[in-house]
């Protein structure tokens, strides 16, 4: 068990059958973004879908946060990220590392962030995430726990993120 400000919850790894109660997260993710001004970010209907998910799952890198039910997602999966090849800037380092990808919790969770990067710095030595220039409130938890911004990378669909490391 990981402790949050107001209990106690667990990180397990995620399966199929989570699909339905994961989905709403991202839902719930997607309304606190736009509430914030980030309207890009996800914006694709669908997305991130099942078959994204899915394939986290099968990689061994789909996790969900559960305190009493499914409060949050996020992917946790190793190095190369092919989408990291190619930066803007440059990394820290160029040895293995984690990858962090599609943070989603319900609103009024707290304490998700931190325990996800102490889950991921538990598994490996380095890790890289990235966000969108309008997640304003992801930038703030990427800054406060510790990383460093390293440049822009590229999707595959040509739109840019911001890079970090830590």
């Amino acid at each position: 068990m990981v402790s949050l400000s107001d209990g106690a919850f667990r990180i397990r790894p995620a399966t199929p059958a989570d699909l339905p109660a994961v989905l709403p997260v991202f839902e719930a993710a997607k309304a606190i973004m736009r509430a914030d001004g980030n309207l890009e970010q996800w914006s694709a209907p669908g997305f991130p879908g099942e078959d994204l998910l899915l394939r986290d799952i099968a990689r061994g890198g789909g996790y969900v946060i559960e305190d009493k039910g499914i409060v949050a997602y996020f992917a946790l999966l190793p190095s190369p990220e092919p989408t990291y090849c190619l930066i803007e800037g440059a990394w820290l380092t160029d040895g293995p590392y984690g990858v962090i990808h599609r943070i989603a919790s319900y609103p009024g969770v707290h304490g998700v962030f931190s325990a996800i990067i102490g889950f991921a710095a538990a598994r490996y030595p380095h890790l890289r995430i990235d966000t969108h220039r309008d997640n304003h409130i992801m930038q703030h938890v990427i800054d406060a726990a510790g990383f460093t911004y390293c440049g822009i990378i590229w999707l595959d669909d040509g739109t840019e993120r911001l890079a970090y490391e830590r």
